[in-house]
């Protein structure tokens, strides 16, 4: 049994401000082309299939085509699509009556159905909620009639997880659902889809686009859980990689760089396949024998060029050396198809504003398209300033005169010392206010 896994396709977003849907449609057909080589039994979308929860006329095009092409090329797949924290899982949920018909499964809300009963727990009307996971166990058969069930977890927001911690509340969710499945059908395995941020997840330090929450306040633990499903395939951390202290759960990545800091990712979709075992008496069972993971990787249509890479202080001739070294040129004034999106890192005191526009010129002249510009100011060294000390406690704050703590919070903002004329007016403002 084969069975692709992908997430974080973030179908219409924009980078810098540059339309990014020629740049999904490339990588769609490419997944076509994987789909048509592999024939898969099912194809798994962990989250985060748009970049917002009112994706464009055109986004939304480009996904239903792209599903009316994939249930055509291979009609027996089954595709199962889960809502990413970017999702609006409800409008993701509304065609799923039809969607189904064609062997397209999309789990965008968790549902809940009422229980009658009369345990302390019940509310005064006699009864309680209960999580139906009979909707997120998805069994997915093959031809042969083989057979592994897809327990398929949309992104679970604060509303859904009613816990008083939201992580232990997601943990005791994704272990209820396992036992749940392993009940409802035991021996088969099982797989687990899911869009969250797991304990020791690695993001980019600067620049991070997956929208974590600071504090850990979203982290998910998975150390410790013994019954865990047979393999988990994650949506939500945009770097490919193991989810920590695990070697049955991985994130599968973004299909696209999401940000300059996330350059050196690597891109592309995980296929699962599965070799069955047979009982005693013959029967197939969802036992598994070997369990293995490939990774196909997939060339992003333009490659993001930091210049420089380094640290390096260049002067305006070694700038433009370097841009016509490193970025191609166009052919005939005209962007190919395969163009780079470039940041420069420009240390101000080396280049003035006009230097500057000409680079901005240079680059916009070569196969590239320049995103950004990061301007690095040197770092100021406040013991230069006067007045400045070294804070060890609140009675040092207390017993400083107001003008040294402003002066010295005024070069922490902008990089630089107050002039005369700018301390005058501020001591000036101090003495008026204390009178």
């Amino acid at each position: 049994m084969k069975i692709i896994a992908t997430s974080d396709w973030h179908l219409g977003n924009s980078f810098h401000g540059n339309d990014r849907l020629p740049e999904h449609k490339h990588f769609l057909k490419w997944l076509l082309e994987q789909i048509a080589e592999q024939k898969p039994d099912a194809l798994l979308i962990a989250g985060d299939i748009f970049d917002n929860g009112n994706p464009s006329a055109a986004a939304q095009t480009v996904y239903y085509e792209f599903l009316a092409d994939a249930t055509q090329l291979c009609p027996n797949m089954q595709v199962i699509i889960t809502a990413g924290n970017h999702d609006s899982a409800s409008r993701l949920e509304a065609p799923r009556p039809l969607l189904t018909r064609y062997h397209v499964e999309i789990r965008g809300n968790v549902r809940k159905i009422w229980l009658q009963g009369e345990s302390k727990d019940d509310d005064k009307t006699g009864g309680h909620w209960l999580y139906s996971f009979d909707d997120l166990i998805i069994p997915v058969t093959n031809e042969e009639g083989e057979e592994v069930i897809v327990l398929a977890v949309p992104f679970l927001r604060s509303d859904v997880v009613q816990n008083a911690s939201y992580s232990q509340g997601i943990n005791d969710f994704l272990r209820e659902l396992t036992a749940e499945a392993r009940k409802k059908y035991p021996g088969r395995k099982c797989i687990m889809m899911a869009h969250m941020y797991a304990k020791g997840s690695d993001i980019a330090k600067k620049d991070a686009s997956e929208k974590i929450i600071i504090g850990g306040q979203e982290e998910v633990d998975l150390e410790g859980w013994n019954d865990h499903p047979d393999y988990m395939t994650c949506g939500h951390i945009h770097k490919r990689q193991h989810i920590w202290n695990t070697d049955w759960a991985r994130y599968t990545g973004s299909i696209l760089p999401m940000s300059f800091a996330e350059k050196d990712y690597t891109h592309g979709i995980d296929l699962i396949t599965i070799e069955h075992g047979e009982e005693e008496e013959g029967k197939k069972t969802g036992k598994s024998k070997e369990w293995k993971v490939d990774f196909l990787k997939y060339k992003p249509q333009h490659s993001l060029r930091i210049l420089p890479e380094d640290e390096e202080e260049l002067t305006f001739k070694k700038w433009q050396k370097l841009i016509n070294s490193e970025l191609s040129e166009r052919i005939d004034g005209e962007l190919s198809d395969h163009f780079d999106y470039v940041m420069l890192k420009v240390k101000q005191e080396k280049l003035s504003s006009d230097d500057i526009k000409e680079l901005e010129k240079l680059v916009n002249e070569k196969d590239a398209v320049l995103c950004k510009i990061q301007r690095i100011i040197p770092q100021l060294d406040l013991s230069t300033i006067q007045g400045s000390q070294h804070i060890t406690s609140i009675e040092d704050i207390i017993n400083r005169p107001p003008l040294d703590t402003l002066k010295e919070a005024f070069a922490i903002r902008h990089n630089a010392p107050m002039n005369e004329r700018q301390e005058k007016m501020l001591s000036d403002l101090l003495t008026t206010s204390s009178l």
